[in-house]
């Protein structure tokens, strides 16, 4: 309006009109919320839902992550190496060295459970380059992923619970989840036969998932990454075992560090067409070209009580310029069932027990 104007006052039929309008953007928004929540779907797989399915698996721990429970701190740095500049713009291959804050883990929700050989090791790591965009990485030591998809994630979740009457998994319904998911079984038949090392030190993590490196003229190539053990690969022994003490991993992997700082190469295989970025269930071909992009150097433990790792969602998402997300729907997926985990675990701290795993005093800086 302009001054000097007079406003004329609405019809009846054109205010209807309006407060009908403002009703349907109200309910149309209304409605939006109530679908991301998962009101209207009982079947979507909300943030809660995992959470929940967490529980039921493992129980309820509260303070800690909802898997990869039990856990230790390090810290360390990256060197990059020549190789891998071309390959990508992120700063973290184009600097002499990098700090890294990273965790080793067990797979799983519980958080006291005693080590086994044959569970699933984790390296997560944080590269925090001085002035530039961090990256955060979390690997396993299984060659592909179980399940390709956030649904097939929850429903192998609630399979494998135990059930309640028994306190032993429902093969049943195990039996139903692996009829619905042929991925799921032919994914099993490649991690049983993996060889298992004998420890955190000599083992090789993998990303699993697809990620697309940039470099600086634009052109994109799809990666997975695995940091390599420089540590000489000794096979497990099982019958070495017997009586040992129930976090005899990580006392193993601290003992090292205590002497000498343990190295990996993280190593780039690049994909090429035909090779899948949307199916981590699907291994790339053992041909593929492999590029050494730097050496991951761990040099210290840290407890979880105090370490620069307790408060760190290792989200695979957090990604620099030149790294980016693949089609892998498990990427947005483990992004959200991370954040949530983050938030539940950050709200219990006053409820959490001292961790299953410290170092040594003296070696976390706690004492000279």
């Amino acid at each position: 309006m302009q001054p000097g104007d007079t406003q004329r006052p609405l019809s009846l039929p054109a205010v209807l009109v309006r407060l009908m309008a403002i009703g349907v953007i109200l309910c149309a928004a209304a409605a939006l919320f109530v679908y991301v929540g998962g009101w209207l779907s009982p079947d979507r797989r909300t943030q809660d839902r995992f959470m929940t399915a967490f529980d039921a698996h493992d129980g309820k721990h509260p303070g800690f992550r909802r898997n990869h429970a039990k856990g230790l701190c390090v810290t360390g740095w990256f060197d990059a190496a020549a190789e891998a500049a071309p390959l990508s713009r992120a700063a973290i291959f184009h600097l002499q060295r990098v700090p890294i804050v990273g965790r080793f883990a067990l797979a799983g929700g519980m958080p006291f459970a005693a080590d086994q050989a044959g569970t699933v090791r984790s390296m997560a790591l944080r590269f925090l380059p001085i002035g530039a965009q961090e990256w955060r990485t979390g690997m396993n030591d299984i060659p592909v992923f179980p399940v390709n998809s956030n649904e097939g994630f929850y429903e192998q979740l609630r399979a494998s619970a135990p059930d309640p009457a028994t306190g032993k998994p429902d093969l049943e319904a195990m039996k139903d989840f692996l009829a619905r998911h042929p991925e799921t079984v032919r994914a099993m038949q490649l991690i049983k036969a993996r060889s298992i090392s004998s420890g955190f030190a000599d083992d090789t993590y993998n990303s699993l998932d697809a990620f697309y490196l940039t470099n600086s003229s634009g052109v994109s190539v799809p990666v997975r990454w695995s940091a390599v053990a420089v540590q000489p690969f000794v096979a497990d022994d099982a019958g070495a075992h017997a009586g040992a003490e129930k976090n005899y991993l990580f006392d193993d992997l601290l003992k090292q560090l205590e002497s000498h700082a343990l190295k990996w190469r993280l190593v780039f295989t690049i994909g090429e067409a035909g090779d899948s970025t949307q199916d981590a269930t699907l291994a790339w071909p053992e041909e593929r070209r492999r590029v050494v992009a730097g050496i991951v150097t761990i040099a210290r433990a840290v407890s979880e009580e105090n370490g620069a790792c307790t408060d760190i969602n290792y989200d695979p998402m957090v990604l620099p310029d030149g790294i980016a997300p693949s089609d892998d729907p498990l990427l947005a997926a483990r992004s959200s069932v991370y954040a949530r985990s983050f938030t539940l675990r950050s709200a219990e701290k006053s409820k959490k027990p001292a961790s299953a795993v410290s170092p040594p005093v003296g070696m976390d800086g706690s004492a000279p």
